[in-house]
């Protein structure tokens, strides 16, 4: 940790930008959320969402403080490919593009990611599905919540627990307020600050040192780092290109902005907000690769970007990562609050224990589980080092990458594949979930995601090539029309 006598940014200074947004975040909260009435307009906020702030709030929800902050950390690690690595995560929202057409086509009346799962494979897939999807929630959820604390410590000197406590506060405030439309609305506005932010801070990195000096010092001190060969992060470019798509094709953040969006928006949407996102982990990956010339010391890897934007920039630049990194942090962790509580209502609460609960009911539901969701991120996000893999930044990403890419299949071959076996699409989430945590603690993070879809694919394949099941799409736009939420849909 970083004593507050050395810290970069006055603490009074911290305190009054985090006053100030924080204020910001929930005013805009109440007053986009205001006229919210029942879950559906929480949830989905009307299904009606255009084209400007559908590409906002993906573009925006896709820069974590993930982005701005393990970027950095990677390319300080891995080097070139490790930047580049992680701007294969574009790649998610770009191939989501058709999937959000095809979902929207599907399922008109659909509301959570495991309402499909449920309807498409049964009951057995749903419960795997649904255990896969909150691991890998709760892990993001925890390390959005790291990234917090880590960023108001690296600048500030800020206690950690008591700055991921106060924006971990902020966002479940302003998400328990307003619900999908507050996420989107300040999505919006979160976008503007991250573009701008971003680019000006690489711009002056690059203008004060230069990229002769950078390449210089690169070459004497760390060389590995522009080694195009180096096998652990070639391994991490192929891994997190497979991260990134399983994240995006089986989280509920996604599919509930495919049902919100209008009719014909999602596929656009997704498509520009993947273009859009594509340069941002590069430029916010290149300022630690100026570390070796700048003589930083860096104590903790994930602190780089925030260390060496300070260091080049001084008070200006600490005070402009602070606001960027609040502005990246806000904007994903409000959207995983809203959707991941969405599908423990939906799902959890609705699917197993009150299959008849009524509209307000599910309303009331939605605001309990954003508390206890922010209660339990902050729960584990306060013992960082103390329990099992909550260690970097990076570790607790990566550690649902078994997960996710193991998710990958069976969501697309249950969109597109009509005769994919239900038990095989069980079955692969569970074998590459196992087989990739495996790869993950016996090789490195940076190979779990590639096991895990490798062998996910191999098990659904064989699964289906020897006994495929047909399907009947209709079944899904049938399922639940509208108006009747809460008369039917429990476990069937």
């Amino acid at each position: 940790m970083i004593a507050e006598d050395v810290a970069i940014l006055p603490a009074g200074i911290a305190w009054g930008l985090l006053i100030a947004f924080s204020i910001l975040w929930v005013a805009l909260g109440w007053y986009l959320g205001r006229n919210n009435k029942t879950a559906e307009d929480h949830m989905l906020a009307g299904r009606n969402v255009g084209l400007a702030l559908a590409t906002a709030t993906a573009m925006a929800t896709w820069v974590t403080a993930n982005t701005t902050m393990t970027a950095p950390q990677l390319a300080l690690q891995l080097g070139v490919w490790g930047m580049f690595g992680y701007s294969l995560g574009a790649l998610g929202l770009i191939l989501f593009a058709p999937l959000a057409r095809r979902i929207r086509e599907l399922m008109p009346h659909g509301f959570t990611s495991g309402d499909f799962i449920r309807l498409r494979f049964g009951k057995f897939t749903w419960r795997v599905f649904l255990v896969v999807s909150l691991i890998y929630a709760f892990g993001w959820l925890v390390s959005l919540a790291m990234a917090g604390g880590v960023l108001i410590n690296a600048l500030a000197g800020i206690d950690y627990r008591v700055g991921m406590t106060v924006i971990l506060t902020v966002c479940v405030l302003y998400t328990l307020l307003g619900g999908l439309r507050a996420v989107i609305g300040t999505d919006f506005v979160q976008t503007i600050i991250i573009i701008l932010g971003v680019a000006f801070i690489a711009w002056l990195t690059i203008d004060k040192v230069g990229f002769e000096a950078i390449h210089f010092n690169l070459m004497e001190e760390r060389p590995e780092l522009l080694n195009l060969l180096f096998p652990a992060a070639i391994m991490f470019l192929f891994n997190n290109l497979l991260f990134g798509v399983g994240e995006i094709f089986h989280s509920n953040v996604w599919w509930s902005r495919a049902f919100a969006f209008g009719r014909s928006v999602g596929f656009r949407a997704y498509l520009l907000a993947g273009l859009l996102w594509l340069p941002i982990p590069i430029v916010a990956g290149f300022v630690a690769l100026a570390t070796p010339a700048l003589g930083i010391n860096v104590p903790v890897a994930d602190m780089v970007g925030p260390l060496v934007a300070a260091e080049v920039l001084g008070l200006t630049g600490a005070i402009v990562v602070f606001i960027v990194v609040f502005a990246a942090l806000a904007s994903s962790l409000d959207s995983l609050l809203a959707a991941t509580s969405d599908l423990v209502t939906r799902d959890i609460y609705r699917g197993h224990f009150r299959p008849r609960a009524s509209e307000d009911e599910q309303f009331r539901a939605t605001k309990v589980m954003v508390v206890l969701l922010g209660l339990l991120t902050w729960a584990a996000a306060s013992y960082r080092g103390e329990l099992p893999i909550i260690g970097s930044l990076a570790a607790v990403l990566y550690f649902t990458g078994a997960f996710v890419a193991s998710a990958i299949w069976p969501v697309v071959a249950g969109l597109y594949w009509r005769r994919a076996n239900p038990t095989g699409a069980a079955l692969s989430m569970i074998a590459g979930t196992t087989l990739g945590l495996v790869s993950y603690f016996v090789i490195g993070f940076y190979v779990a995601a590639l096991v895990g879809a490798a062998v996910s694919l191999a098990v659904l394949v064989l699964f289906t090539w020897i006994a495929p099941r047909d399907f009947d799409w209709r079944s899904l736009a049938e399922a639940e029309p509208r108006g009747t939420a809460g008369t039917t849909g429990g476990v069937r």
